[in-house]
């Protein structure tokens, strides 16, 4: 199963270091990133499951990022918890009317955080938490480690079935060469990109099994998509 990916913007270190402590002992993938430019653009490259940021990082202010990624159509959805010393009215009204999910006002215990990440992910991706995908004709049990397509079980590699896991979690959205290898991966791990290729024709190959209809789009200049229907 591929975990959650959360990113977690906050310039207070000792924070930083506590939060992404507490998210990985829950088995959530963890990047923190101290500044609100840094954040910008590691977000233009790749989204995350959820955003929990501070109001008052340096460079790009939390509220004013927030502001920035409900414009853009690849993360106006994106779930954002909101940390802030700043606790009256107003400012709790600012935050979530710029687009916060969720606001925490600081200082705040470790297992109400995490309780309010474990919501908010239940509430706004749901399709992260639970055990079992279903995408068109396409069923995978993350728990068994199966996969059915019209009830017929299809026999996986463990790197196309974190492939397909993945894809299933995002259907229709597209994906770059590079994005699938960070997110299949691991950024830590270096592939030649045309690896990516040989698996998708893999799983490709594998679901379709040369008599059912593609679900695997294959964008030019772009990357691949898992079909919706």
């Amino acid at each position: 199963m591929i975990a959650p990916r959360i990113m977690v913007v906050e310039d207070e270190e000792p924070l930083g270091v506590l939060l992404r402590y507490n998210l990985e002992s829950e088995g959530y993938q963890v990047e923190v990133v101290t500044r609100g430019d840094e954040a910008e653009i590691r977000l233009q490259e790749n989204v995350p499951d959820l955003l929990v940021l501070d109001w008052m990082v340096p460079a790009v202010s939390g509220i004013e990022l927030c502001r920035r990624l409900r414009v853009r159509p690849e993360t106006e959805r994106l779930p954002i918890i909101m940390l802030t010393a700043r606790g009256e009215e107003s400012d709790r009204v600012r935050g979530l009317s710029t687009g916060a999910d969720d606001y925490l006002v600081k200082p705040f215990s470790t297992p109400e955080f995490m309780a309010r990440v474990k919501a908010l992910l239940r509430r706004a991706k749901p399709e992260v938490l639970s055990s079992v995908l279903k995408v068109g004709d396409i069923v995978l049990d993350r728990e068994s480690h199966r996969v059915y397509r019209k009830k017929s079980e299809i026999r996986l590699g463990p790197t196309e079935f974190r492939l397909l896991e993945f894809m299933m979690r995002h259907p229709g959205r597209v994906f770059s060469r590079s994005q699938l290898l960070d997110n299949v991966w691991g950024e830590t791990i270096y592939i030649d990109e045309r690896t990516v290729d040989v698996h998708v024709g893999r799983l490709r190959k594998a679901v379709n099994n040369g008599r059912m209809p593609d679900v695997i789009r294959t964008i030019r200049g772009a990357g691949y998509a898992i079909r919706e229907d």
